[in-house]
């Protein structure tokens, strides 16, 4: 990590939901919650909480020098709404092929 930035991840304590459009996208009581210097806090996803088919890859990539390469997923009409590190950093390991969206409700 660069001095003074921090990323910690650990399980959420809370029922996460994805909603867009009024479609569900995604629910899980097991989601990892990352948090990073001077970002909001974003809730990771296990993809078997997610609704993949309803998802189409994007061609969107994105690199952060603390968690690595992003890839990008889109509905019809919202673009790169979630995204997924296949090859994190060491520090942030666990977020692994987990998805992370924009919009979540968390209970």
């Amino acid at each position: 990590m660069t001095r003074g930035h921090r990323i910690t991840v650990e399980p959420s304590e809370r029922h996460v939901r994805v909603v867009h459009g009024g479609q569900l996208l995604a629910e899980s009581d097991r989601a990892l919650v990352l948090h990073e210097t001077g970002c909001t806090p974003r809730y990771y996803i296990p993809p078997e909480d997610v609704r993949l088919d309803l998802l189409t890859p994007s061609d969107t990539r994105t690199h952060c020098p603390f968690k690595g390469d992003a890839s990008y997923w889109s509905l019809p009409d919202a673009a790169d709404l979630v995204w997924a590190y296949r090859e994190p950093k060491a520090d942030v390991a666990a977020i692994k092929d987990h998805l992370c969206f924009y919009e979540v409700e968390t209970g």
